[in-house]
């Protein structure tokens, strides 16, 4: 198990450095000056746009600057923002528990809805509850967050004033962005479990434990569902990544605070050591969560442990 966990560790490292990489040549390769653009028409000369382009490195090669970038990465340097000067690290930090939140609400909504409707939806198979689970996991992966969070701002907030329609206060704001971004998770849950546990109960096991008299909740929730879950994890994990990257139109939509807004706003702005920071922060995070998916496998199933 140890040398499992420390395998994982270094794929994870890896897979942070590959991302750093990555963000860093794209944003080395789009087009447009960044000097040119922080500066936007104030410069007074060419001395002067290339006195600001000697400062902040970019007169260095691309190994060069590469280098001097990940070297700041592992000291917790992100960079200044070239729109107000402040650090690239302290703004995400300041905005990061808001997308936090955001992001435990819709993933506990997409995790028990999409288990529940996917588990009744394969015991009552083909009756209304199966049709209604399998037109909620439809909907779910369908349907734009842009358009479902509109849809739902009109009808809660607007129709009956029950939800405050934007902002970041209070655990009533939290509703409708977290139920809007849970659908999309919910449908790929849902459909899932829903799969997994057609396969599993109609394992030889399954037809044992019930010859034997065990009683059908603990056949379907001890026995069958366990077995379900593994594939789920994994979507889990896919879909909190998923989730991270959706905040940048949820958060918009409803004009909420969070680190998926100001990437946007820093996109908006040409800001690129904003974007390069928030990509590389929301990496880290996503590598994280999978790490502990992975690592989750071997609790949920024994037989994975041993194989271990």
């Amino acid at each position: 198990m140890t040398g499992t966990i420390a395998t994982r560790l270094l794929t994870a490292a890896l897979v942070v450095i590959g991302s750093s990489m990555l963000v860093f040549v794209i944003m080395y390769v789009l087009p447009g000056d960044p000097v040119l653009q922080m500066l936007d028409g104030n410069a007074t000369s060419p001395e002067a746009i290339e006195q600001v382009r000697k400062q902040l490195g970019l007169d260095q090669p691309f190994y060069v600057q590469f280098l001097q970038y990940f070297l700041h990465l592992l000291q917790g340097d992100f960079g200044i923002s070239r729109i107000d000067s402040s650090p690239v690290l302290a703004k995400i930090l300041e905005h990061v528990p808001a997308t936090l939140a955001l992001t435990l609400v819709s993933a506990t909504v997409s995790i028990l809805v999409g288990t529940i409707l996917g588990v009744l939806s394969a015991i009552h198979r083909n009756g209304f509850i199966d049709m209604l689970a399998r037109f909620v996991g439809l909907f779910g992966i369908s349907m734009p967050t842009f358009w479902t969070g509109i849809l739902l701002l009109l009808l809660f907030s607007i129709q009956l004033g029950l939800l405050p329609i934007a902002g970041s206060t209070g655990w009533k704001s939290l509703v409708l962005p977290g139920i809007t971004l849970g659908l999309v998770g919910a449908g790929l849950i849902v459909r899932m479990v829903r799969n997994t546990m057609l396969e599993v109960i109609s394992e030889p096991y399954i037809v044992t434990l019930r010859a034997k008299g065990l009683a059908e909740q603990a056949v379907m929730y001890r026995h069958a569902l366990r077995n379900a879950l593994i594939p789920a994890l994994t979507v889990i994990g896919v879909m909190i990544g998923e989730l991270l990257s959706g905040t940048v139109v949820v958060e918009t939509v409803f004009a909420r605070q969070g680190i998926g807004r100001i990437l946007a706003d820093a996109i908006m702005a040409k800001d690129l050591p904003v974007v390069q920071g928030v990509v590389f922060f929301t990496a880290i995070i996503y590598v994280l969560v999978n790490f502990l998916v992975d690592i989750s496998y071997s609790f949920v199933d024994p037989r994975i442990r041993r194989s271990q």
